[in-house]
């Protein structure tokens, strides 16, 4: 009798243990085989309304992005409080002749990148492409707040000797940013209206999933610790894309990234108008080291106008950065970077160093096939000709760990090689 008895007890506990689970599963919820808090599951749900609007045509790509075609005039951008009466510029207004665009006989055996997603449907007309946001993606941020959004960070030495008593003065101030790499060429000296480049598409490691490699093209003004920026090029980013695949991005922000700003269109404030062009998606062709070289076209330019960057790619208009969300933005740039940007938290006085790699992985020195290069060179400013920048000069922080070469002797058009493998034992320990 007493077995019988502590028979029917255990048995009567894990019942209660069973809907006790039942419970708590039911109260809270699980995604991605994990338990999320039922507070956070509704916060979650409600910023999935926000990013994701209901799709004309969905679209089911082979790297398992879901790309929706979204009514044009439902997209994100226009819960920005700047653009509430926002109307949309479907095109530039300026002068198609100052629009610049790839060299076919410039291209030296790279092949233009193409996007994966376009091989398993289109967007019809009035529509864009947005990549699906999943629960999964919202639970890799650090807060629902800064999804999408890099960690702040100082500037470069871009922008800022010329408001500071020294360059000095800004390679001390960017150091304190110890989370943060770059290979750049830089242009200062003028007023930027626009900047182009040629970048070479890889798909660096990444060590851990905070971390992101990045190859672009980025336009600057403001004060080293509060800048605005607007860029554009390839990442490999993990934390905001789920996986380690090579995509294309545009990002904005207008105080470095403290509270403003995001990847693509994962907030409000990037105008879509490219109904052919998914920001976020996977490239379907990438480099191989001395093997078949991709390279992408990213070009922005300001329309005078209107005070709107618009950014191409392949020759293609995806869209624009409006004059509103800018201070120093809307009249022009101060400076323009070209190159490779790492994040880790092992950067800077972390021992070991991230073995995050950059560009092609490889420290350059070989060329094309090996190293991760940016041509086709060009600014715009007030001269109002697309033209190779006066004053430029390659920088990199940890020459020890992303090496640089600018190539400007012997051939027909500058060559400006970045990249690294970043933690090596003898090199960058």
């Amino acid at each position: 009798m007493r077995d019988m008895a502590m028979l029917r007890g255990l048995r009567l506990k894990e019942k209660n243990i069973f809907w006790g689970l039942v419970f708590i599963i039911l109260i809270h919820g699980i995604v991605d085989g994990k338990l999320v808090h039922g507070e956070k599951l509704i916060e979650i749900n409600k910023k999935l309304k926000q990013i994701n609007r209901p799709a004309v045509r969905s679209i089911q790509s082979e790297d398992g992005d879901i790309i929706d075609c979204i009514d044009i005039y439902k997209q994100p951008a226009f819960d920005h409080p700047a653009l509430r009466s926002h109307t949309i510029q479907m095109r530039p207004s300026y002068d198609p002749a100052l629009e610049t665009s790839v060299k076919k006989d410039e291209l030296h055996g790279a092949l233009e990148a193409s996007q994966l997603w376009r091989k398993s449907g289109s967007c019809p007309e009035g529509t864009i492409p947005i990549r699906r946001i999943r629960k999964q993606d919202l639970l890799r941020a650090d807060s629902l707040e800064d999804f999408g959004r890099k960690y702040p960070s100082f500037s470069t030495i871009a922008g800022d000797i010329h408001q500071n008593s020294g360059i000095n003065y800004t390679i001390k101030a960017y150091n304190k940013a110890a989370n943060h790499s770059v290979a750049i060429l830089l242009s200062q000296g003028t007023a930027y209206l626009g900047a182009q480049g040629d970048i070479n598409v890889w798909n660096p490691y990444v060590a851990s999933d905070d971390e992101y490699s990045a190859a672009e093209i980025s336009l600057k003004n403001g004060p080293y610790d509060d800048f605005e920026s607007i860029e554009s090029g390839w990442a490999v980013n993990p934390k905001v894309y789920g996986d380690r695949r090579t995509r294309l991005f545009a990002y904005w922000t207008t105080d470095a990234s403290k509270k403003t700003g995001c990847f693509d269109l994962t907030c409000p404030g990037f105008v879509q108008t490219s109904k052919s062009i998914a920001l976020g998606s996977v490239f379907d062709t990438i480099s191989k080291i001395q093997g078949v070289q991709y390279q992408i076209s990213i070009s922005i330019q300001m329309d005078t106008n209107t005070g709107n960057w618009w950014l191409k790619y392949g020759g293609q208009n995806i869209g624009y950065w409006p004059k509103s969300l800018f201070v120093g933005l809307s009249h022009m740039a101060s400076s323009v970077e070209w190159g490779g940007e790492v994040k880790s938290s092992h950067i800077g006085q972390t021992h070991p160093h991230t073995g995050t790699d950059m560009g092609s992985g490889r420290m350059v020195g070989v060329g094309f096939g090996f190293d991760c290069f940016i041509r086709n060179i060009r600014i715009l400013d007030n001269s109002v000709t697309w033209k190779f920048p006066t004053y430029s000069f390659p920088y990199t922080d940890e020459y020890y760990c992303y090496d640089i070469y600018y190539q400007r002797q012997g051939v027909p058009e500058p060559e400006f090689y970045f990249g690294g493998p970043g933690y090596d034992e003898i090199r960058c320990p």
